[in-house]
């Protein structure tokens, strides 16, 4: 149960961040050709990547992309080792991420709790609230601690290891 409600949870971040790409590049080619043919850019292009597209697409697709094995990873043992040794390393490999991860989930939650709360505004072509284009740096990260943990905790113990 679990498992499939954090499956369509990255499922539907993975979208958003797949959707904010699009976005990027439709807003830069709009832009182009707007300046080239009607000597008009795009006024919000460079906001708008800026402070919401680009943080959502680097983060939003953090844990499907884990989930799927895409991620970059550097890797200096054989992803299983025998004994008890080798299940201390393959928890270790899960929990020291997710350690790191959740602790930018919460410097970042913070943050953006309190651009938030504090109406914290962009000026430019639009006043740009910038706690909404923090939070998907939280809500991405969280997600992958959530991943990290689920798969070094539960599927361990469905392994049988």
């Amino acid at each position: 149960m679990l498992e499939k409600v954090l499956s369509k949870l990255e499922d539907i971040l993975h979208l958003a961040g797949c959707l904010s790409l699009v976005a990027v590049a439709g807003l830069i080619n709009a832009d182009i050709l707007l300046r080239l043919f009607a000597n008009r850019p795009v006024q919000i292009q460079f906001e708008l990547t800026e402070l919401f597209l680009m943080p959502a697409l680097a983060t939003l697709s953090l844990s499907r992309v884990f989930r799927d094995g895409g991620h970059l990873a550097l890797e200096f043992t054989p992803k299983v080792l025998p004994g008890l040794l080798g299940h201390v390393i393959s928890l270790l490999r899960l929990l020291l991420p997710a350690a790191f991860f959740a602790a930018v989930t919460a410097m970042s939650g913070k943050f953006a709790f309190e651009a938030i709360a504090h109406g914290h505004v962009e000026y430019g072509v639009i006043d740009w609230p910038l706690g909404w284009a923090y939070a998907v740096i939280p809500l991405g990260c969280g997600v992958l601690v959530l991943r990290l943990l689920h798969d070094a905790l539960m599927k361990r113990d469905l392994a049988g290891t």
